[in-house]
């Protein structure tokens, strides 16, 4: 628990925008940089007064590879500010501000700029193992005879590319795909694919309604989303109680095209269109779609945290505290109860109950993982086993990702955790309340998980 408070003072974050198939118009560092510059104008103090800049980063480039330190020099911190890179797959960004957090309560940093970001579209493509082999024997023929004798040797069946985020996706463990495992999740609770639907139908619903639209239809949420299979109302935030356009800076492109908004959210992922889909995991009798997993996609998301000393020097009027923070492991094939493993001991510590919080956060890796998550705890063997408690009951829907989730916005790996974090905190104040959890699930059997409270205005 932390020794001292961490404030929250103010955070940014790109656009989402989705991957389509070529790279995407930014570099990661690209996307962190017009973040970083919109974050940094609005503070009293200048980047080089900044103790240093820590970034979670999972795919970072072979010309960004620490990314932190690159983003850092190019934000203007000048050289004397340290910047660096932290990875916990899913969690990095979040990783970030915990890392961040530490070096405040140990009084190596007063002022932090952490957080996380990730351009999918721009994963590298790779080669097999035997075309590496050939290419190096090539460079070391001598002379036309031998580079003829390795010309014949060409290996075309290995032309193809090997795609590196699909090799980053897949658990080297166990051998499952990410994907994978939320179909084991999806059979041991008996989550069904109406239920996985209905969930990623209502993350656009939310997030449309969090935008301001009101083009979208709304879907059918009849089907039961909470994991005691009973009927609960939906209801969707209004634009006057959104919190995401302020956290949103538009990117310009080097053309001066307009990225204003996160690109994947759609008007008409009703239940009927997603129910269409075909599996993409476990084909052809799955339930994990395209439609019910979250979207592969660019973006970055920034904080600024401070020490109760660094508040008080510059005057900063903060969003609010981070009170707890806890890290959990678990099964990798179950990785996607990593929320539950991480967000329990906090709970626990604190006396809190599941509905003890105002809000919730639990990063939308797949509808069936965090449908999971719901039925884990409500399951008394599950918690039992793990947590040595009774189930912890039903977690009210009306407090769980209210504005939409990763499966509408998209998730860049890299900047998932810090976002989540940046915009639990901006709900809780855009509605008045106090408390929240924001929790991620971590590809390899981890969880991540951390406790905020709002400041007083």
């Amino acid at each position: 628990m932390p020794h001292a408070p961490i404030y929250v003072v103010d955070g940014a974050r790109t656009p989402f925008l989705k991957a389509r198939n070529a790279p995407g118009p930014f570099s990661a560092a690209d996307l962190a940089v017009q973040a970083g510059q919109a974050l940094l104008l609005r503070q009293p103090f200048a980047p080089t007064d900044l103790d240093e800049v820590v970034v979670g980063c999972a795919a970072p480039s072979a010309d960004e590879v620490n990314i932190g330190r690159v983003i850092a020099l190019r934000l203007g911190c000048g050289h004397r500010v340290p910047g660096w890179t932290v990875m916990r797959n899913c969690a990095s960004g979040m990783q970030a501000l915990d890392s961040a957090m530490a070096n405040i309560q140990t009084g190596r940093a007063s002022l932090v700029l952490a957080g996380g970001v990730d351009a999918l579209s721009r994963a590298p493509l790779l080669v097999s193992d035997e075309m590496t082999r050939w290419l190096a024997s090539w460079s070391s023929a001598r002379g036309m005879g031998d580079k003829l004798a390795n010309l014949r040797r060409f290996p075309f069946r290995r032309l193809a590319p090997v795609i590196g985020l699909l090799k980053g996706l897949t658990d080297p463990v166990v051998g499952l795909s990410m994907g994978q495992t939320a179909e084991n999740l999806a059979t041991r609770f008996g989550i069904s694919r109406r239920e996985m639907d209905a969930y990623a139908a209502r993350s656009h619903t939310r997030a449309l309604a969090a935008r301001g639209s009101q083009t979208n239809p709304a879907p059918d949420l009849d089907v039961p989303l909470d994991t005691s299979r009973e009927s609960s109302a939906t209801t969707t935030p209004t634009a006057a109680t959104t919190a995401t356009a302020s956290e949103i800076v538009p990117l310009i492109d080097s053309r001066g095209t307009l990225y204003p908004i996160d690109d994947g959210v759609r008007d008409d992922s009703t239940p009927e269109r997603l129910a269409k889909l075909r599996p993409v995991f476990d084909k052809p009798w799955g339930n994990i779609t395209a439609g019910n997993s979250s979207q592969v996609t660019d973006g970055a998301a920034l904080l600024l945290l401070a020490s109760e000393d660094a508040v008080k020097r510059w005057n900063l009027q903060p969003l609010g505290r981070i009170v707890d923070s806890q890290w959990a492991a678990l099964d990798p094939a179950q990785m996607g109860l990593g929320p539950v493993h991480a967000a329990t001991p906090i709970l626990q510590r604190h006396g809190l109950g599941l509905n003890d919080l105002d809000l919730w956060e639990i990063n939308e890796a797949f509808a069936a993982q965090v449908l999971a998550c719901l039925a884990a705890w409500n399951d008394d063997a599950y918690c039992r086993e793990h947590f040595g408690t009774e189930a912890l009951g039903v977690l009210d829907q009306e407090r769980l990702n209210v504005e939409g989730g990763a499966i509408a916005l998209g998730h860049p790996v890299g900047a998932s955790g810090a976002r989540i974090v940046l915009h639990l905190l901006q709900s809780l104040r855009a509605r008045g309340l106090r408390r929240g959890m924001a929790s991620i699930c971590i590809g390899g059997g981890q969880g991540g998980a951390m406790l905020l409270e709002t400041e007083a205005r």
